[in-house]
């Protein structure tokens, strides 16, 4: 028996169309049969979501990888492998129902209509299972779009129904594997006519607000795709709805996700990928009880959902899919002797206090200390402004704030005497118990500091092992020792550089032998990896990869140009490893990791290298990536393995070899090998352009139109709709005429002949003026087209060589 499931589920995994978009009473479908609409846009059957063991009837997008189901009808009650064996599709007493074979009842439409021969469900083109009596039935028996369950797609109504007074809601699933009713819900405010989110289906914790005719007040991003959406709002006497329709043929939806926020989501077909265009709530962390009980969402954490000291998830499984509405609960349970608990409190501060307190009498901090800690339930407690609120329940919608929210509360959280004695906390407990926790402590640590040495013993033998290998494949390594290498970087150098050289034990223990913990990204260097000194200092670590076409000569060129610059717009070298088979360097830590719409300090670093410093500099690999944050957000450059120094009076160069990242490259560089410092306006355009859109150059918008973002932008600004690139995240704190000027800007830059870029000096004078005019920009150069141009005096003068030009391209990865 076993092996007949077995191979049944086996054969579940390959689905069979019929050919047919239908199901009627002489047609079923069961196993994996299933119908597609007569565009071919969705598909109906049976499927397993991830790595359940559960079935369910479903629609999803065909064709689209992986797969995106958007509405399920058993999502209470699920198949097994079993039920699966015999479960059947069909119309059964003037209803569609999954029934099997022992006629146990799984779904049904549940509706009263009088036996046909005729009855059929059909699916439509856009994913609405329709059952109706006849093929041109109107209105349908019954359909898919009036019972929805995570997503709302186009032409599907969201709807009050005044008869029976309800309102259709969009419930999400519980996890990414389960599609059962998770907590939140949408569902519209007829009164106001908006839609609220909630939790539980009670606790109301967002609003799209009122509908103004044209957009919901609280979502001004609607704007931007008035030409690719429709909305309507229609109030009869037999309901209210919302609708929406698409002006293409855009697959495009909007999911209510498990993390509670609704997200509007495009499918890109040349990047074959769906890409999130808005959300809201815009933080998960705005979403009521986001991360269950006695955990606390913190929007700066990896993580959001963290659960507080002395407790731990309820289900490691849920949380690994995202689920947390389980929450978390104690590791050990209160101890209460005489009504009074023993343990402490662990104090949480910059914080937004829980729902749901209750008030008490307390003429003091300590004397509402001691109220809480002499009652067994009490789980918590605050004292603010001379008010005592104790929480005897659970704890729910703890929120952590951020440096930039300001303000915030402190709370004090029940911990068990032994989380406490462990050290979490240190106002009480007994020594015996103390005295027992540091043995144990002891001990624990022995184990740990041995397994530790263990393993680093390993990786260095490893490493040597694999260095050898590598050294028999001809590919030998160089080993250096600390000498040898300070007398390779300045070998050609006659000025004396302060640039320290580290051991390579040390920059092992700062990064906790490169753990993946600590990886930061992954340039066309190698990896990056933050480290920690031992007093204290943070710092990015940059390791040569040993896939990386950048060598000995880009690592001693970052070396020696970097311990000769010194800018605010720069980011500072700490100093650099040689040894064995290791090439590293050692940078300030930037903590902020993404690029936001610092132009104006990114374009003086610019001019800073082309211009002011004593040595004149083309960077050759300027990208957003390369672009780095520090504390006060001030925008540094960083990454000067490819960089060039050129005469003074010198502004471009010839190269056999081109090096760069696919996208940013300027196409006389690309095509010819011909680099200048408008070479890296270039580079610096598109930056602007990625940081407007908030989007990359490189094949989103593949299209009749354009090729790439310079393309898509350029057709926005001859259709003097510019303002239309803003991403959503801009709209709402950005002035329009910087906008606009930033935009003017970043196509001056990427226009297709370098004589008529501008210079840095420039681009910094139109950026800080704010009278000077600016000159409308003409075409931008496109990588992927031959390269036509009247080139500036200063390239034209270059002989055209017919030597060979040697591309190596970056592929652009997150940092």
């Amino acid at each position: 028996m076993h092996f007949f499931v077995l191979l049944f589920v086996i054969l579940l995994c390959i689905h069979q169309s019929l050919g047919i978009d239908m199901i009627s009473v002489n047609h079923s479908i069961f196993g994996n049969q299933t119908i597609i609409s007569s565009g071919e846009n969705f598909e109906l059957g049976f499927f397993k979501p991830g790595t359940s063991k559960k079935y369910y009837l479903g629609i999803w997008y065909r064709n689209v990888i992986p797969q995106t189901v958007v509405w399920v009808a058993n999502r209470e009650k699920p198949l097994s492998a079993t039920d699966m064996m015999s479960a059947e599709l069909k119309v059964l007493d003037g209803n569609l129902v999954l029934i099997t074979e022992s006629k146990s009842l799984f779904w049904s439409t549940n509706i009263s209509s009088t036996s046909s021969n005729s009855l059929v469900a059909t699916i439509s083109d856009d994913g609405n299972l329709i059952f109706s009596d006849g093929l041109n039935s109107t209105p349908p028996l019954w359909q898919s779009f009036d019972h929805p369950t995570d997503t709302w797609l186009p032409n599907a109504k969201t709807k009050y129904d005044k008869r029976s007074n309800t309102t259709k809601k969009i419930i999400s699933w519980k996890n990414s594997e389960d599609p059962s009713p998770g907590f939140f819900s949408v569902e519209m405010d007829q009164s106001n006519r908006q839609f609220l989110l909630k939790w539980n289906r009670t606790e109301m914790y967002s609003a799209t607000g009122p509908w103004n005719g044209r957009i919901f007040s609280l979502m001004p991003e609607m704007s931007l795709n008035s030409q690719r959406y429709n909305f309507s709002y229609v109030d009869n006497e037999n309901e209210s709805y919302f609708m929406y329709s698409v002006s293409n043929s855009h697959k495009i939806r909007l999911t209510l996700d498990v993390s509670g926020q609704i997200r509007h989501l495009i499918w890109v077909e040349t990047l074959m990928e769906w890409q999130l265009f808005t959300t809201q709530p815009r933080q998960p962390c705005e979403v009521y009880a986001s991360c269950g009980a006695f955990s606390i969402c913190n929007k700066e954490s990896a993580s959001f959902c963290n659960c507080l000291t002395g407790f731990t998830p309820r289900s490691d499984a849920e949380w690994d899919l995202n689920d947390h509405s389980g929450g978390c609960v104690r590791r050990l349970s209160l101890q209460c002797v005489a009504g009074k608990t023993k343990g402490g409190f662990l104090r949480n501060s910059k914080v937004t206090l829980p729902e749901h307190s209750q008030t008490v009498t307390a003429s003091s901090a300590e004397e509402c200390h001691s109220i809480c800690l002499n009652d067994c339930s009490c789980n918590a407690y605050a004292y603010d402004t001379s008010v005592c609120s104790i929480w005897n329940d659970e704890l729910l919608n703890l929120r952590k704030l951020s440096p930039e929210d300001g303000g915030g509360s402190v709370i004090y959280t029940r911990l068990n005497a032994l989380d406490q004695a462990l050290g979490e906390v240190s106002k009480s407990g007994q020594l015996s118990v103390k005295l027992k926790v540091i043995i144990s402590v002891v001990v624990v640590l022995a184990v740990v500091a041995l397994c530790s040495f263990s393993y680093i013993y390993y990786r260095r033998k490893m490493a040597k092992r694999k260095a050898n290998q590598q050294s028999t494949e001809g590919n030998p390594v160089p080993h250096w020792t600390e000498r040898e290498a300070q007398n390779l970087i300045y070998e050609n150098d006659k000025q004396d550089i302060a640039v320290p050289f580290f051991r390579l034990e040390k920059i092992l223990a700062a990064t906790d032998n490169f753990s993946d913990a600590q990886k930061l990204g992954q340039g066309g260097f190698g990896p990056v990896y933050k480290g920690i000194f031992s007093g204290g200092q943070e710092i990015a670590v940059k390791r040569l990869s040993s896939q990386s076409r950048q060598g000995i000569g880009e690592f001693r060129n970052e070396v020696i140009l970097i311990s000769k610059l010194q800018h605010r717009n720069l980011v500072r070298l700490l100093g650099y490893c040689i040894t064995g088979y290791e090439q590293i360097l050692l940078y300030e830590y930037m903590p902020n990791k993404s690029l936001d719409t610092f132009i104006f300090g990114i374009s003086r670093g610019l001019l800073y290298l082309h211009e002011d410093s004593r040595l004149r500099i083309i960077h050759r690999d300027l990208k957003t990536s390369n672009i780095l944050l520090d504390q006060e957000m001030n925008p540094k450059i960083s990454d000067f393995g490819l960089a060039r120094i050129v005469e003074e009076k010198t502004t471009e160069a010839n190269t056999k070899k081109v090096v760069g990242t696919y996208g940013y490259m300027s196409p006389e560089y690309a095509l010819e090998g011909l680099f200048s410092i408008k070479s890296d306006v270039f580079s610096l355009g598109v930056v602007i352009l990625e940081i407007i859109t908030g989007r990359r150059n490189t094949g989103f918008y593949q299209s009749k139109e354009a090729s790439n973002l310079l393309g898509y932008a350029w057709n926005f600004w001859k259709e003097e709709r510019a303002l239309h690139l803003l991403d959503h995240s801009l709209l709402e704190s950005c002035n329009p005429k910087e906008a606009m000027k930033c935009i003017n800007v970043g196509l001056l830059c990427v226009q297709e002949d370098p004589g008529d870029r501008p210079t840095m000096s420039n681009v910094v004078m139109m950026l800080r003026s704010e009278s000077m005019p600016i000159p409308k920009p003409n075409q931008p150069a496109f990588v992927s087209r031959k390269y036509v141009s009247n080139v500036s005096p200063a390239l034209s003068a270059k002989p055209h060589s017919s030597s060979k030009v040697e591309l190596t391209i970056t592929m652009e990865e997150g940092r």
